[in-house]
């Protein structure tokens, strides 16, 4: 029993790594999200006329407001990928994918096309009478971002292929009426049962000690 609990609880393991697998990039990928928002995107240059000129270094936070929001997007997603099946993890892995397209835009933008002058005023909340006379584009975070928007997609491509009996929570989590039909379709399967399993496959009339099957009608309540 002991070598079959056991075979049982690895087949359990293995069906719940793509989730596990999908969960730590989103977290990795919320990291690389949050921690470009805390550097300097753009260093804006700008003179008023009456004095020194004035430079703002301008973190990701707010060159891409949406960054910290959507990186605590994929925190929730990362409890959401636990507690969701079927079509519940298919419309998170579109959120994840939305996500990952989302944040990826301002980065090509800068590294693309550079920092507009009017865009950095913007942002640095210049005054009217002020103008921006030079902008300096540091690439690493947004170089990060694009990195993080590549994690998040493996993580969406994940979500979306992963079987319905691989995803969520251990079946100890699965409400009696979920246990006991994965504990008849274990049976009809002739799969190794965990202890858990025993005592669901006695809870949906079946006899776990039965290998013909004939104990089935006997003992189903």
């Amino acid at each position: 029993m002991t070598g079959e609990t056991q075979q049982a609880a690895g087949s359990g393991g293995r069906r719940r790594r793509p989730t596990v697998i999908a969960a730590l990039l989103l977290a990795l990928g919320a990291a690389l999200l949050w921690g470009s928002s805390r550097m300097t995107w753009v260093t804006a240059v700008s003179s008023d006329g009456l004095g020194l000129d004035r430079v703002d270094d301008l973190e990701g936070g707010r060159w891409a407001a949406a960054l910290t929001p959507l990186a605590l997007v994929l925190i929730a997603a990362v409890a959401a990928v636990f507690a969701v099946r079927g079509l519940a993890l298919r419309l998170v892995s579109l959120v994840v994918a939305a996500v990952a397209v989302a944040v990826a835009v301002p980065a090509v933008n800068l590294l693309a096309g550079g920092a507009d002058p009017d865009v950095a005023a913007g942002v640095a909340e210049l005054p009217d009478r002020a103008s921006v006379t030079a902008v300096d584009v540091h690439p690493l975070p947004a170089v990060l971002v694009l990195v993080g928007a590549v994690v998040v997609l493996a993580a969406a491509v994940t979500l979306w292929r992963t079987p319905r009996e691989q995803a969520g929570l251990s079946s100890k989590y699965d409400a009696p009426a979920a246990r006991r039909e994965a504990a008849t379709r274990r049976a009809e399967n002739d799969e190794p049962l965990s202890e858990r399993g025993l005592w669901d496959a006695l809870d949906a009339g079946e006899d776990p000690t039965d290998d013909d099957g004939k104990g089935d009608s006997g003992t189903r309540r």
